[in-house]
């Protein structure tokens, strides 16, 4: 007996052990592939990087400078590319857990790939062969270094693999997420979306009939709060701050372009600076995100634009109507069958892989989501385009502004202010969106009844139609993730009045807002000094949700809370100014964040005696006193370098997020990321200056570029930008040639 349960015993341990070895080594034979389209082309490029890691990437051709893009961008963060190449397969859950296979359900459930086989070869030749010697950068990288590969059989990639990510992260900088999280949860979409729903509502609940009224014959579904405002980049908040200055307000005839982008200081969405330039005339100084063969923002010789997060209503959800067997949705007088897939998610726990099987929908409208409270279509401005690789492409080598304008005429990029300058003296500002070509008379900010085929729009709004300032009287443009309506100062802005509700533009501002728009009124001239001092504000308006705050705050009885009152005093003291000066800094900063966080999100604002209670508790606990300089407080801190930062949630000087530290201090990860200014002074050259948090080399804590960069970041210093060649190599910290044989 003893002998057969030994024997069973030992069986059980195989099973268990070839279960595990199964688990452990699974994926990556799954996801073999066969359909790779390796270019045939040689490639060669020169990458010359200056004094502070920043790499130049020199070719004959614009597609061999594509491939030394990858190339450079590998040599500094291959860790972070990789999970960009793992999210463009559905397969980023192998890498990061559960929150990569999050990503993977929305890269089926978008179809993310299946918009890149559709219209990856319709693009022009030489943008695919742009995107093609990218992937073979990253291949010949991922060859050559297999000690840093994270997944087994996920390289080589190939062009519309690259596309494939530009599909799937592209309509998050809208706010994409905010409806598909809740979607799925099976929760309202937020308080301010239509009709809400209880959280534990579920089949046995009745539900909330949308309210339905008849106007010119068309049933219209009415809600009586707003759609809410869609969360930014990494599903955190966004921001960005953009400047153009006319040469008739700089004081010195030089037009000036600032880019002051918001983004995360790591990860898939953290700028990457570089300069290109080839023999086929593409020469431009900017930066980009990994997965891009060029960058996004930036300067040529002629002209230069910036981007910041807009946030118009660029999400329709419907309530599908379904038959008894859940099959068919109705589309008018018809009865459709509802798309289904069946994917894997590889999911990992630890040294094991969990395949996980989803089921992802699709209707005319668009994806579609099931939960306990029906049947919801989405659709978004931007839906099945790739449109966007081929722009960004042609906007790097415009050379007047009609051209560069006749290239976001085409509405293929789906969202993002434009604010531009260029040699000519010329200044614009485009409120970019595909926004949906909607019909009149319905409420689009509602769940839409998703049996009325009138409501599937199929294109976006004219060029024509959506806001945009070229040449203001008033010499200047900014914006800072506000309406475009408050952009060019008194009698400049536009009236909202401009545009039909229906288009969706959004009518919030932002405390930076607030601070630019009353900075550059006030100002007779905008000179380099002034624009620099409006560029690193640190103040906020006593306006908004600030006023809220302190209103809330006001009116609590503290009576028997000694400790608290003594705070609120503290925080009637503040000067509004998050400069690391004041004794109030640190408590007020604290308190912002979440209050800014509610109302940049469209949520509830947070109680205000919890988050005294809190703040206060923070500093005592951490710091022994509730009045330490907000310098001991907010630091910038990479490796060894652990530095005091300055600025707050929404104020010019961005410190926006965190993460808290076990010494309390607060270790910021977004805000104020890459800085450029831009000049062109009449019968010059252009000249630019930039600066990051950190330093070429994010994820390389061996290499010198790694933070050299964050001494000059918090004294509010630029460093140069070696934009001409003779001056790159005159500053070279090294030079080598990178190249693809056939």
């Amino acid at each position: 007996m003893r002998k057969w349960l030994g024997r069973i015993g030992f069986a059980l341990i195989v099973i268990v052990l070839i279960a595990f070895v199964a688990l452990a080594s699974w994926e990556p034979f799954w996801a073999q592939r066969d359909d790779v389209r390796l270019s045939s082309r040689a490639y060669s490029a020169d990458i010359v990087r200056d004094e502070f890691g920043v790499p130049h990437i020199y070719g004959k051709t614009d597609a061999d400078v594509a491939y030394g893009v990858a190339q450079a961008h590998a040599e500094d963060d291959f860790s972070t590319l990789q999970d960009v190449s793992a999210m463009t397969r559905g397969r980023f859950g192998a890498i990061a857990g559960e929150d990569g296979a999050a990503i993977d359900y929305v890269y089926h459930l978008l179809d993310a790939r299946g918009t890149a086989e559709r219209h990856y070869m319709q693009l022009p030749a030489d943008t695919r062969a742009l995107f093609d010697a990218y992937a073979t950068g990253l291949n010949d990288y991922a060859e050559a270094h297999p000690e840093e590969l994270k997944l087994s059989n996920l390289f080589p990639v190939d062009g519309m693999d690259v596309a494939a990510g530009f599909a799937l992260r592209q309509p998050f900088f809208f706010g994409l997420n905010g409806v598909i999280e809740p979607l799925v949860k099976g929760e309202p979409l937020l308080p301010e979306f239509g009709p809400a729903i209880p959280k534990d509502a579920g089949e046995d609940q009745p539900q909330i009939e949308p309210t339905r009224v008849i106007r010119d014959g068309a049933p219209m579904q009415i809600s009586a709060r707003p759609k809410p405002l869609p969360w930014g980049e990494d599903g955190a908040l966004s921001g960005s701050n953009a400047f153009a200055i006319a040469p008739e307000k700089s004081g010195d005839g030089v037009t000036r372009l600032v880019s002051n982008a918001h983004q995360p200081w790591r990860g898939g969405v953290a700028w990457y600076e570089l300069v290109v330039e080839s023999e086929e005339g593409w020469h431009f100084a900017g930066a980009n995100f990994p997965g891009s063969p060029f960058p996004f923002l930036g300067h040529n010789e002629n002209l230069g634009w910036t981007n910041t997060v807009n946030r118009p209503d660029m999400v329709d959800v419907y309530q599908l109507v379904m038959d008894d067997s859940g099959k068919k949705y109705r589309m008018g007088e018809r009865w459709l069958d509802l798309e289904e897939k069946t994917v894997t998610l590889p999911v990992r726990f630890g040294p094991i892989v969990l395949p996980v099987r989803r089921t992802v929908y699709r209707s005319v409208h668009g994806p579609v989501i099931k939960n306990a409270n029906g049947v919801f279509a989405f659709r978004y401005g931007g839906i099945d385009n790739l449109g966007q690789l081929d722009a960004y492409y042609r906007l790097n080598k415009a050379k007047t502004l009609d051209e560069w304008q006749g290239i976001l005429a085409r509405m293929d990029i789906p969202s993002t202010n434009f604010i531009y300058g260029d040699a000519k003296g010329n200044i614009a500002y485009v409120y970019n969106a595909a926004m949906p070509d909607r019909l009149p008379g319905y409420d689009w900010r509602g769940i839409l009844p998703g049996d009325d085929p009138r409501l599937i729009w199929t294109g976006p709004v004219a060029y024509a139609d959506i806001p945009k300032y070229v040449n203001p009287a008033s010499g200047w443009l900014y914006n800072a993730n506000n309406t475009p309506f408050n952009a060019a100062g008194p009698g400049s802005d536009l009236s909202p009045d401009s545009v039909p509700a229906e288009m969706g533009v959004e009518l919030k501002t932002t405390n930076r807002s607030r601070r630019a728009w009353k900075l550059m009124s006030e100002a007779d001239v905008i000179d380099r000094e002034t624009l620099e001092r409006i560029k690193y504000d640190q103040g906020y308006e006593h306006a908004g949700y600030v006023a809220d705050m302190y209103a809330g705050i006001a009116k609590l009885d503290l009576s028997d809370r000694p400790d608290l009152a003594r705070a609120r005093t503290l925080l009637n003291s503040w000067d509004y100014t998050a400069d690391n000066r004041g004794r109030a800094d640190s408590i007020a900063l604290l308190l912002i964040r979440e209050f800014m966080s509610s109302e940049y999100q469209n949520k509830v604002a947070p109680d205000p005696l919890e988050r005294l209670e809190s703040a206060t508790e923070h500093l005592m606990k951490h710091f022994g006193r509730i009045d330490p300089p907000m310098s001991e407080l907010l630091r910038l801190r990479q490796g060894e370098v652990d530095l005091p930062l300055d600025g707050g949630s929404d104020t010019l000087r961005a410190s926006t997020l965190w993460d808290v530290h076990e010494d309390g201090r607060l270790a910021v990860r977004h805000g104020d990321s890459f800085v450029q200014f831009v000049e062109w002074e009449p019968g010059q050259r252009v000249r630019s200056e930039s600066i990051q948090p950190f330093g070429a080399a994010t994820t390389r804590p061996d290499s010198v570029h790694y933070t050299d960069q964050a001494t000059l970041f918090v004294q509010h210093r630029l460093k140069p930008v070696r934009f001409w060649r003779q001056d790159v190599l005159a500053n070279a910290a090294s030079r080598k040639t990178v190249a693809h044989r056939r």
